[in-house]
């Protein structure tokens, strides 16, 4: 199977396979989301802290030896179109939950990580002591699992930033 053709045929700008071992890791992502500067930390099952150790996460993913990192490039009116960014991470994340579902579907236990937190329920479960609704379902992001997403375009064709009025946002497969 093309995985990354899986990607661009649910919506995806670009797709790249690689080896786990080409992505960047950093721990310093954990330390911005105890920031809380996306008002997300503990509010929700797949942020910190609820999402579990950075360290174990790291682990996790580099158990896995490979990976298909997508990206969605949409424009802005301009560069402090708000709307227009949460609009865009929307609908990437509806290409990565496509993907999500696909990739369960032909390899069974995969890790699917995508931009932010999980946004399935418009109250997180966590924040009302209940288990989550979606265990199945649910994205954690890539930062929150380490990974510094800057530094992807080092071992792919894809940039992070890609022009003037438009915003870029990634996930990841992991098998």
């Amino acid at each position: 199977m093309d995985y990354v053709e899986l990607c661009l045929d649910a919506g995806a700008t670009k797709a790249a396979q690689i080896l786990t071992e080409q992505l960047t890791f950093s721990e310093i992502f954990r330390q911005y989301c105890e920031q809380n500067t996306c008002g997300r930390y503990g509010k929700n099952y797949t942020c910190p802290p609820h999402v579990g150790e950075i360290a174990d996460l790291i682990r996790d993913i580099t158990l896995r030896k490979h990976a298909v990192v997508w990206q969605t490039i949409s424009p802005l009116e301009d560069s402090f179109d708000y709307e227009g960014m949460v609009e865009a991470r929307d609908r990437h994340n509806e290409v990565t939950l496509n993907i999500a579902e696909q990739a369960r579907a032909l390899l069974g236990d995969v890790l699917i990580l995508g931009a932010g937190g999980c946004f399935l329920c418009q109250t997180c479960a966590v924040n009302t002591k209940e288990p989550c609704r979606f265990p199945g379902k649910a994205i954690s992001s890539l930062e929150a699992y380490g990974i510094d997403v800057s530094k992807i375009e080092a071992v792919t064709d894809m940039k992070y930033i890609n022009g003037a009025n438009t915003v870029t946002y990634f996930s990841g497969l992991f098998y």
